[in-house]
């Protein structure tokens, strides 16, 4: 599996998500400045195309975040061209964010162990993206809307009652509003709620929770999931990546839950 990095971009310095800049990082310095996040670099797309080649390859499969929220399925898409009768490639938008969309390479690494045919694993990765749901808060929507990435969440308001929303991405993989609860602990319960109620329509399925220095409040959450998905197959625990900590600032905490066969 390769990674190629977003970019986290401050006035002075660019930064590679993951790589060169951590989560904590960016939250400290989030007073002094919120950076802006950018596509991969069009030469860490190439050269990672290349090394697959190099090590071997003749098929790659291109799982991306959701196009709805960035440009960075259409440059993966663009830079594939590029290979064509060298790598045969398989783009696949997950309409998801973060863990939402690790799911989908996690899936497809596993299909890959089955010894799935090509043509199978993009059956059944398309099936696992459209039964995949990330529920989730934020301390504050102000990171979302600094960094343009409010989606549909932009019409609520509820500064004064202290409402939060409980978000998600949708067909399009734009963000929307599932539900709103008043104060933290309630909306944090709700985003759990909500997750729960999705994942009674599978046999089996994964979860995941992830956080922004929120570690405590997701380890209550972590500590439930026996008990609450009782039919859950494997449990992903960790933050979510530098490049959308920009987006959320600290304090996200995010529940996801994805279909397994």
């Amino acid at each position: 599996m390769y990674v190629v990095p977003l970019i986290v971009n401050y006035n002075n310095k660019s930064y590679k998500d993951v790589i060169d800049i951590d989560i904590d990082t960016i939250c400290d310095r989030l007073k002094e400045e919120i950076p802006t996040t950018s596509l991969p670099s069009i030469d860490d797309i190439m050269e990672t195309f290349e090394k697959v080649i190099s090590d071997g390859y003749d098929k790659a499969i291109v799982i991306t975040i959701s196009s709805g929220l960035s440009g960075t399925y259409n440059a993966m898409r663009i830079a594939s061209e590029s290979f064509e009768g060298r790598l045969e490639t398989m783009l696949i938008d997950t309409k998801n964010i973060d863990i939402g969309a690790g799911f989908s390479a996690i899936r497809a690494g596993e299909l890959i162990e089955q010894g799935c045919s090509f043509k199978e694993i993009k059956e059944k990765l398309d099936d696992a993206i459209k039964n995949t749901k990330v529920y989730f808060c934020v301390k504050t929507l102000e990171y979302l809307r600094k960094g343009g990435r409010i989606g549909l969440v932009a019409s609520v308001v509820g500064t004064a009652l202290d409402l939060k929303p409980v978000m998600s991405c949708n067909e399009d993989g734009v963000y929307y509003v599932v539900s709103k609860a008043r104060g933290r602990k309630k909306s944090l319960k709700k985003a759990l709620s909500e997750a729960i109620d999705y994942s009674k329509k599978y046999n089996k399925y994964n979860v995941a929770v992830v956080n922004v220095q929120a570690e405590d409040e997701a380890k209550e959450i972590e500590n439930s999931i026996k008990k609450e998905f009782p039919n859950v197959e494997n449990v992903f625990i960790g933050s979510i990546s530098p490049t959308l900590a920009v987006h959320t600032g600290p304090g996200l905490i995010g529940v996801g839950v994805q279909k397994i066969d």
